[in-house]
């Protein structure tokens, strides 16, 4: 399954990735606009629930996996978005395969369709994600893709949602990594920065209780995720371009990143 001819599509790795991470800026991509669900793929008969989805209250994997299938559905109509799910099971109950479905769902998008991908601070499943896209694209020669902060994980900074922002993630050793890693390969320039306004606040609140199973658990490791003033509050995307060679030696500057456009 496909996006249709859309502007804008959005890789999310997990069901609440997209709504988390933009909902206040969606109403701002290129429409029409797709979510993407990467670990979107129901869980086999035989597994036992995972850990998560016992602390966010199931009893089974499946029972789990059609609450959320229903929880996605609801905040996708609410933010006016398609919804795409692919087929791999989230990572307790999967194989550990390659993300094959990534590869046919990119193979088959417009090729001047805005890609979004997460940067994937603290987040395993989200770099495999961000890794396989960027891959993907660079064979089928379509441009780098876009990245976002994914939130809450990158938004925990004192810095967050200020001009101060890039340069704390570049020294930061605890939500910085992920941009880091972008930043000794690609220079990342400021795209859209995004403090929400009163109201696109309050949509982005909605859009995320619709996830209400997954509220009790974020919020025991993310604090006050809701808070008005939390790591909600901003969102912000980048340009990924390529890292220009260093003067006088022709060699790619590894420190490339210095945060052009913050």
């Amino acid at each position: 399954m496909t996006p249709s001819a859309p502007g804008t599509v959005i890789l999310s790795p997990h069901f609440d990735d997209a709504a988390l991470s933009l909902a206040g800026l969606i109403g701002q991509l290129p429409g029409p606009v797709t979510v993407v669900t990467v670990y979107g793929g129901e869980p086999a008969s035989h597994h036992p629930v995972s850990w998560w989805d016992s602390v966010c209250g199931f009893s089974t994997a499946r029972e789990a996996y059609r609450a959320r299938r229903t929880e996605d559905a609801r905040a996708c109509e609410l933010l006016g978005v398609e919804s795409v799910v692919l087929d791999h099971p989230d990572g307790p109950y999967g194989d550990g395969g390659e993300l094959t479905a990534v590869d046919a769902c990119l193979a088959e998008l417009p090729s001047d369709s805005l890609l979004l991908i997460p940067i994937a601070t603290n987040q395993p499943d989200h770099e495999k994600v961000r890794d396989r896209a960027l891959a993907v694209a660079a064979k089928l020669g379509r441009a780098v893709p876009s990245v976002y902060a994914d939130l809450p994980y990158t938004g925990h900074l004192d810095e967050w949602g200020t001009a101060g922002a890039d340069q704390a993630l570049g020294r930061s050793h605890g939500f910085g990594l992920a941009y880091q890693d972008m930043t000794s390969r690609h220079v990342l320039r400021v795209e859209h920065d995004l403090t929400l306004t009163d109201d696109q606040w309050a949509l982005k609140r909605e859009a995320v209780l619709c996830y209400g199973s997954q509220l009790a658990p974020l919020a025991a490791d993310h604090g006050m995720l809701l808070a008005r003033k939390g790591p909600l509050r901003a969102e912000r995307v980048w340009a990924v371009e390529p890292v220009e060679p260093t003067a006088g030696n022709g060699e790619n500057d590894r420190n490339g990143g210095e945060i052009k456009g913050s």
